[in-house]
């Protein structure tokens, strides 16, 4: 009988890529005019009081969600997903250092490397193959017979809870939790970091960062060349 794999499972956005794949996507459908320009006027604010830190991320991402989800309603699928193609081979590269060398260190030690994202699923599947990753989860986003998207995501409630994801993915893949390794930056990681043998915060946000502490999990943070182990 064969012995199941454990398995490695990454956030992807602020955990390996130093940005958001749907950030950077919207914005490259603003500037391909798929997007029209006034749709970067609709998070502008949200933007500018995240960068002076005087507001939080989670509403700039979650304003960009929604434009997202509404704008993209109508657009074809293959136009879209060529420019998606397009972010990943120019930002292919701009992951941080800990968690693309972890990636590589537990791809070799034999680990199923699974990567869950809220970014949407056709970007986040080009970028997580490029790493080298087994199987990736993101959102579904639906394209009606005409392969226009509707501007709906399917099952939605899954995929934004990754414990459920990362239980589902055990199950359908004859994975192991024993001796897995977890790693994410927001609180919305905890309930699957909780699940694996060795759990990571990387970079994490003020109540992670907290949580992590209180539970006396690894945290690791990287600043320009530097990485520190809290």
């Amino acid at each position: 009988m064969t012995t199941p794999k454990p398995v490695a499972v990454f956030d992807i956005d602020g955990t390996i890529f130093r940005s958001s794949l749907l950030i950077e996507l919207v914005e490259r459908l603003i500037a391909e005019r798929v997007f029209p320009p006034e749709t970067r006027d609709a998070y502008e604010d949200v933007w500018q009081r995240w960068l002076d830190r005087q507001g939080p991320y989670e509403d700039y991402i979650m304003k960009v969600v929604e434009l997202f989800q509404s704008q993209i309603k109508g657009k074809p699928y293959e136009e879209v997903a060529n420019i998606a193609g397009e972010v990943i081979e120019e930002q292919r590269f701009h992951t941080y250092r800990y968690t693309r060398d972890l990636v590589k260190e537990l791809k070799g030690q034999g680990y199923y490397l699974l990567a869950v994202s809220h970014s949407p699923k056709f970007i986040v599947d080009g970028f997580a193959y490029e790493l080298g990753f087994d199987k990736s989860y993101g959102q579904f986003y639906s394209s009606g017979p005409s392969d226009n998207f509707t501007g709906e995501v399917e099952d939605r409630e899954l995929i934004m809870n990754k414990a459920a994801v990362l239980t589902r993915a055990v199950r359908k893949e004859g994975l192991s939790l024993e001796g897995s390794v977890g790693v994410g930056d927001t609180e919305s990681d905890i309930p699957m970091l909780e699940m694996v043998t060795t759990p990571i915060a990387f970079n994490p946000n003020q109540a992670l960062y907290t949580h992590a502490k209180r539970r006396g999990w690894k945290v690791v943070v990287e600043r320009k060349d530097v990485v520190y182990d809290l």
